[in-house]
């Protein structure tokens, strides 16, 4: 049995000298950065108390700090967070009066497009979510179906009604970007989500002194 054994082992191990060591998966989180001055803390019930309406958005730049909802490497996405304001009830009626209904939204999962210019495809999207029951609280929601992504894909927010999910008071260094095509960035109650799965869309309106408080979770393929 002893020299049998000693032939065994020495094929182990250069079995595992010839095999290519292969990488872990990491697990990342996206759209998280340092403290923000001012803090991150999305508007209302105080005065401005604006919303994310109507529209499928992704941040562009916090500063120095840029590319925070692109894919650092290609992987699944398994869950999303959003950092929701406690509108009060006046404020509530009034977005859902003349938003389109209750607050809602997931993500959706965009590839740039060579032509024509800030044009993204939708690759793929989470069903949408309920928001008031987190209204004053930072939610995360784990998806059933894991979505995969590639190395720079972007993971937007996707709102077909309002969310209460944008910080304000930031500099111009700050900026989001929306599925609004040229001569509609004002028109900030007209739908414009995108929803159609393979559809380019041009994300023409850039919004700057903001953020969209959201984020994703992405598992890295090994």
């Amino acid at each position: 049995m002893i020299k049998r054994a000693v032939p065994v082992l020495l094929a182990s191990l250069v079995l595992a000298l010839v095999l290519p060591a292969v990488a872990p998966a990491t697990l990342a989180e996206l759209g998280v950065i340092p403290a923000t001055t001012p803090p991150t803390v999305p508007s209302c019930p105080g005065s401005p108390c604006l919303a994310v309406s109507r529209t499928t958005g992704f941040q562009l730049k916090v500063g120095k700090q840029t590319k925070l909802s692109f894919a650092p490497r290609s992987g699944s996405i398994v869950a999303w967070t959003i950092t929701l304001a406690k509108p009060n009830a006046s404020q509530i009626k009034f977005f859902n009066a003349n938003e389109g209904g209750a607050s809602e939204a997931g993500i959706a999962i965009l590839r740039a497009q060579p032509k024509p210019n800030l044009t993204f495809k939708l690759i793929a999207q989470s069903p949408t979510v309920k928001l008031q029951p987190y209204f004053g609280k930072t939610a995360q929601f784990p998806l059933e179906r894991t979505i995969p992504v590639r190395k720079g894909d972007i993971i937007a927010l996707t709102v077909p009604t309002w969310a209460p999910a944008l910080a304000l008071g930031f500099g111009k260094d700050t900026s989001w970007r929306a599925s609004r095509g040229r001569h509609q960035c004002s028109s900030t109650s007209a739908q414009s989500t995108h929803t159609q799965i393979g559809s380019p869309i041009q994300y023409y309106c850039l919004y700057q002194t903001a953020r969209l408080t959201y984020g994703a979770t992405l598992i890295s393929t090994p």
